[in-house]
């Protein structure tokens, strides 16, 4: 990573006029498609660059590395950065807790002029951002546009939302009294994002920290640490101070489980998988010695999510928001259909139509735009190849079913079908984090709800019908976070979709909401007489 000069403190600028999404790209006009190959040209020219630790605002070296390697060519190393270990713990928190005197205390329109600004500058570089999301975790530009977008969007929405925060006041005021109800921040806390969403989900849970006065030990994934060097880049152009965030990519045995148990971590915001985040739920519910405060954990954990496709449904808009959601960004989404649950009376119609439709997207390197690109890693690939032999043996495959051959190096999957998989089975039940279907036969409308409801998740999860009373039972009964009627459950849209799941989905934290922020703060109420 560069080095970067201390920034002098920038002139406070603050938006004006109501929250807008920013639009997505459209790539079928010729501009932005050559803005894109400029990009990626441009990007293809730093791969392989090596990036430090950030640890208050000082770049540190270690003798252990991670490679970020690009899916799609494995050989090709995106970064090589160092690997935070225990040794890196202490002086990461010290640093944090020492920015925290002085950036909770740094007024609400200074902190939100700052991610104002962080926005300002990924919308200026989208494409080269977009480029780096295409190099190193395989997502089409598409894909990796939306990525871009909802992260600026992040940037423009909690920072409107801290500014409501701070004028919020106590809804009574007694006479002789002044009453009044402040929202201040926690403390230092850890955030530990996944790969699949390397600048969206990263960014969020950082910028909802750090706008809200809160300061970060920013612990990438292993898989897509590059983008975040990035985005801390930015955040260091755009003045932030040394300590507000410490970026340390390390191992989440060693690293990050150390800084989860650290007595002075306030709160820990996570996203991955279920397994961990129990982990880090059950940590973080373990007083450390020395620790004063119960620890917040801020937890999105993944889903089994179901498109139920009924008798009365428009049957092609269900195939394709079927197919969009289950094989978008190769299925790599905690929101990803990973269950078609279908009436019997249209399954074998529903069944012909999809295959012809998963038929048609072609799989290969995401850098020229391919429908699909590679799964994240080796290890990921043979997991979900593994969950494919297991859907043959209890099901019927419908289409795909191995690697993609014809791709080139990469970790590249065929988009699977696996048809007549009974409820209960474990690719009926279990995240699979890939390109595969698994299709259930209903027998009407009510088993088609039981089956959905039947899996510990409860995350995203979308019905196609054309019945209002159907629809209706699906608002009350479909037990998820996040519901779509005639349309597929992915591409949750900042402020329309606040994003969080039920169940073992995780904490319902509905990223992206009115409420979000509440999370990364604390309510003090002050009552004075009047004298």
């Amino acid at each position: 990573m560069a080095t970067v000069e201390a920034p002098t403190r920038p002139q406070i600028r603050l938006h004006e006029g109501p929250f807008v999404n920013e639009p997505l790209t459209d790539f079928n006009k010729d501009e932005n498609a050559r803005k894109m190959r400029s990009a990626m040209e441009k990007v293809r020219g730093q791969i392989g660059r090596e990036y430090d630790l950030v640890i208050g605002g000082k770049r540190v070296k270690t003798q252990d590395k991670i490679k970020s390697i690009n899916p799609a060519k494995p050989s090709q190393v995106v970064g090589l950065h160092q690997k935070a270990g225990k040794e890196h713990v202490e002086p990461a928190m010290q640093a944090a807790l020492r920015a925290f005197d002085s950036w909770s205390r740094t007024s609400v329109e200074e902190r939100a002029s700052l991610v104002f600004r962080v926005g300002d500058l990924m919308r200026e570089r989208k494409f080269e951002l977009c480029a780096w999301l295409v190099f190193e975790v395989s997502k089409n530009w598409a894909e990796a546009d939306a990525d871009i977008a909802e992260t600026i969007d992040f940037c423009e929405f909690y920072s409107r939302e801290a500014l409501h925060l701070a004028k919020v006041d106590a809804p009574v005021q007694l006479p002789g009294e002044r009453d009044h109800l402040f929202y201040i921040p926690l403390g230092v806390g850890a955030v530990i994002p996944p790969w699949n969403f390397p600048a969206a989900i990263m960014a969020g849970m950082t910028l909802a920290s750090i706008v809200s006065g809160n300061t970060v030990i920013l612990k990438p994934s292993s898989d897509s640490p590059t983008i975040a060097a990035k985005f801390v880049e930015l955040l260091e152009e755009a003045g932030m101070p040394d300590g507000v965030v410490n970026f340390c990519p390390g191992a989440g045995a060693t690293f990050g489980n150390a800084v989860v148990a650290h007595a002075k971590t306030r709160f820990i915001a996570f996203t991955g998988s279920r397994e961990v985040g129990l982990d880090i739920n059950k940590s973080a519910a373990t007083q450390a010695p020395g620790q004063i405060w119960i620890k917040r954990a801020i937890l999105e954990m993944g889903g089994k999510d179901a498109i139920i496709v009924d008798a009365e449904a428009d049957l092609d808009s269900a195939v394709e928001g079927v197919a969009q959601a289950a094989f978008g960004f190769q299925g790599q989404k905690c929101s990803a259909c990973s269950r078609a649950i279908v009436d019997e009376r249209i399954y074998d119609k529903f069944l012909e139509r999809l295959k012809a439709r998963v038929e048609k997207i072609n799989v290969g390197d995401p850098a020229e735009n391919a429908n699909m690109g590679a799964v994240i890693n080796e290890g990921s690939m043979k997991s979900i190849l593994n969950y494919i032999d297991i859907g043959k043996k209890d099901g019927r495959l419908i289409t795909g079913g191995g690697r993609a051959t014809n791709s080139g190096e990469g970790y590249f999957l065929q988009p699977t079908v696996i048809a007549d998989i009974p409820p209960k089975s474990r690719l009926e039940q279990e995240e699979v984090f890939g390109p595969v279907l698994a299709v259930i036969k209903a027998r009407n409308y009510d088993h088609a709800l039981e089956i959905a409801n039947d899996t510990e998740f409860g995350l995203t999860g979308a019905v196609y019908s054309k019945s209002r009373e159907k629809i209706e039972r699906a608002i009350r009964e479909f037990h998820v976070g996040n519901l779509y009627v005639n349309r597929k459950c992915t591409g949750a849209i900042v402020g329309a979709h606040p994003f969080g799941g039920f169940n073992m989905s995780g904490t319902d934290s509905k990223s992206g909401g009115p409420d979000y922020l509440y999370l990364f703060t604390q309510a003090k109420s002050v009552g004075e007489k009047i004298t």
